[in-house]
């Protein structure tokens, strides 16, 4: 009986079949030459799209108004106020909320109006707001960012609002009621380093009217009219006389009117437009990080066809019979040239966006724009997380490229999977609003949330688009999908190699 050798462990471990695959990679000249070409293209055209981001008010670079934590704000509204001491108080009834007629757009769902405290007439102060809106019931909503809902439905003469505002120190807090005995806080306020003396008063403001239409652009002026009685303002200086005043000037396309208001027997009407909102990114003057990384779908085209190649070009020479019979676990051979795509894909993602993310603001600066500020963990998730798209990407077009043992319909699939979606949602906006975010939710395109950067406020009506640094699915979440999307791939393409013929 013949006695079976082992082969030494070196020869038949996965170490030797990793080393060959990457041998393989770097003595293709063209596999080397057209992955160096993906960070270049990210690079290149990331560059050219934030170059050609000019922005100017005026001919001066354009200027962002900054809220109390330095985020960027949209600050346009009409303001009737009156000084208020630190322990007084406002409260009103709302008895009406229209809009200035079809012609400029009607009665917007986020039209507001209603009491505010704010610490000055500055743009961008700190304050405090109880509202009645357009279509979302009462709110209280302080320094931009910060919504919280009250009653629901509309306000009317057969349905009014009673709303306050009391202050002591540095909080506020906010009452609603339907009768004005019954009484409901809503929200309480912490606003650092107001002022012995604030100013309190009413308010209206609308954002503009937004078309239906798959780029959903800002139409038209959308003044909100309010109307107001059984005014009472405690802590207000004796005496002191209501002022109208026009605040700040909304960013962007707010097409923001001048406002107004008067006064009969105890009844006010008070007329405004602009909104008091964080700024949209891409829209209201900030521009976002997305910009620099434009030219990253181009970078995972170049790398894709590569990835592709790195398997099929074995089909296509009939080599894959040497491979497999110099390593007979087919799976090692699978996992060996995944792992040696998928790092390159990352060297190759990193190095782009490492890249593009500065260059790409400093050409946006250069040309008059206020770069959209984030933090440096999320820079860095931004630039990482771009890598690791590149990556599973690659893998991606490897396991597409085994199932269909042909380049051309690996590339595009992934294509179509990855990029098409991408451009139809963000960078070529063709698509209806709920198609596109289905889109990007359920394809692997959805891996591009990785690079968001933007925060997508509900009580802001306007345009969310990817190429502004919007996902419907959070980075990490987004991600997850073209990872299962991958490993979905994997494992088609290990059980077609082990079923077929070489």
């Amino acid at each position: 009986m013949d006695k079976v050798i082992d082969a030494p462990a070196e020869r038949t471990g996965f170490g030797p079949v990793l080393r060959a695959e990457w041998t393989k990679f770097r003595t293709v000249r063209g596999w080397v030459i057209g992955m160096a070409l993906a960070p270049l293209v990210t690079v290149g055209l990331g560059h050219l799209v934030s170059s050609g981001m000019v922005c100017s008010q005026a001919g001066h670079a354009c200027s962002v108004p900054l809220g109390p934590g330095g985020e960027p704000v949209t600050d346009s509204f009409y303001l009737v106020h009156r000084p208020l001491a630190a322990g007084g108080s406002i409260t009103v009834r709302v008895t009406a909320l229209t809009g200035g007629g079809q012609a400029a757009g009607g009665l917007q769902p986020w039209s507001k109006a209603g009491i505010i405290m704010t610490a000055s007439t500055r743009v961008g102060a700190a304050y405090a707001a109880m509202m009645v809106t357009g279509d979302h019931g009462v709110r209280m909503q302080d320094d931009y960012t910060q919504d919280v809902a009250g009653l629901p439905g509309a306000v009317g003469p057969l349905s009014p609002r009673w709303l306050r505002l009391t202050r002591s120190g540095d909080t506020v807090t906010g009452y609603d009621s339907a009768d004005g005995s019954h009484w409901s806080r809503v929200g309480t306020a912490q606003l650092a380093g107001l002022p012995a003396t604030v100013q309190a008063g009413l308010f209206a403001a609308s954002p503009p009217a937004v078309d239906a239409g798959p780029a959903r652009h800002a139409t038209a002026a959308t003044p909100a009219i309010v109307t107001v009685d059984h005014v009472a303002a405690a802590g207000t200086r004796p005496g002191g006389a209501w002022a109208g005043i026009r605040i700040g000037a909304a960013s962007g396309p707010a097409l923001a009117g001048p406002g107004s208001f008067r006064e009969s027997g105890g009844t006010f009407t008070v007329s405004g437009s602009g909104d008091i909102a964080p700024a949209v990114s891409g829209q209201d003057g900030a521009a976002p990080v997305a910009w620099t990384l434009a030219g990253g779908f181009a970078g995972l085209i170049a790398m894709t066809v590569v990835a592709a190649m790195f398997v099929t070009a074995e089909y296509r020479h009939r080599l894959i019979r040497t491979t497999l019979a110099a390593s007979p676990r087919r799976g090692q051979v699978l996992a060996a040239k995944a792992i040696v795509i998928g790092a390159v894909g990352f060297a190759a993602g990193l190095a782009g966006a490492a890249v593009a993310v500065p260059l790409g603001e400093r050409a946006l600066r250069e040309h008059g724009n206020f770069i959209a500020g984030v933090t440096a963990p999320t820079e860095m998730r931004v630039v990482l997380g771009t890598a690791a798209l590149f990556a599973v990407t690659a893998v991606l077009a490897l396991a597409l490229g085994t199932v269909l043992q042909d380049s051309t319909g690996a590339v595009t699939a992934v294509v179509a999977g990855i990029v098409l979606p991408y451009l139809l949602a963000a960078a070529l906006p063709v698509l209806p609003a709920a198609a596109a975010d289905w889109l990007l939710r359920v394809t692997p395109a959805a891996g591009f949330a990785i690079q968001g950067t933007s925060v997508r406020y509900p009580q802001v009506s306007a345009t969310y688009l990817p190429f502004f640094g919007y996902y419907p699915l959070a980075p990490w979440a987004g991600f997850a999908v073209l990872c299962a999307w991958t490993a979905a791939a994997l494992a088609l393409a290990a059980f077609l190699l082990h079923r077929r013929d070489a």
